[in-house]
């Protein structure tokens, strides 16, 4: 099982993953799943019904408006990065956030690494996964490494023009 991140109180802790991910070969496993989007749509409804708690893995090559009409009954939206130079989710975690208006878990799952912790959080990534073997005092440190932003983001921070104005 990998190492879960979380964001809490402005602080990155270390969490328990009551998820597991699921390939869309592999056999349906017991209580809270991760599903392929292929698979969500396939088999999404019926864990629903079941009162599961259901997270949706979405790939770089995959829109989160597909998932629009879907996210208030899901628990997590888990946005794989395939390559640490793959920015495609940070678009799709702000959509997600920003314009979709999702307030459950946005998780940050396949090449991960700390040194993109604070873009993340910018970007509405709130739960990480990470590659590197890190733990939440790296993550904290690599959050906190920059003092000043310098533009407005989903995590409502002051940006440093502002804060100049006031």
């Amino acid at each position: 099982m990998p190492t879960l991140i979380k964001a809490q109180n402005g602080r990155m802790v270390l969490a328990n993953d009551a998820f597991t991910h699921v390939d869309d070969d592999q056999e349906l496993a017991s209580g809270e799943v991760i599903l392929s989007l292929t698979r969500f749509q396939a088999e999404g409804d019926r864990l629903l019904s079941e009162g599961r708690q259901v997270g949706v893995r979405l790939q770089s090559d995959e829109t989160v408006e597909a998932l629009a009409y879907d996210l208030p009954r899901l628990a997590l939206v888990a946005l794989a990065f395939p390559k640490f130079r793959d920015g495609r989710q940070y678009s799709n975690a702000r959509i997600l956030r920003e314009r979709l208006g999702y307030k459950g878990e946005v998780r940050a799952v396949g090449d991960v690494l700390r040194e993109q912790a604070g873009f993340m959080l910018r970007c509405g990534f709130d739960a990480f996964e990470p590659a590197d073997g890190s733990g939440p005092p790296e993550w904290e440190a690599a959050t906190q490494r920059f003092r000043h932003v310098y533009q407005r983001a989903a995590d409502a921070r002051v940006p440093a023009f502002v804060e100049r104005g006031s």
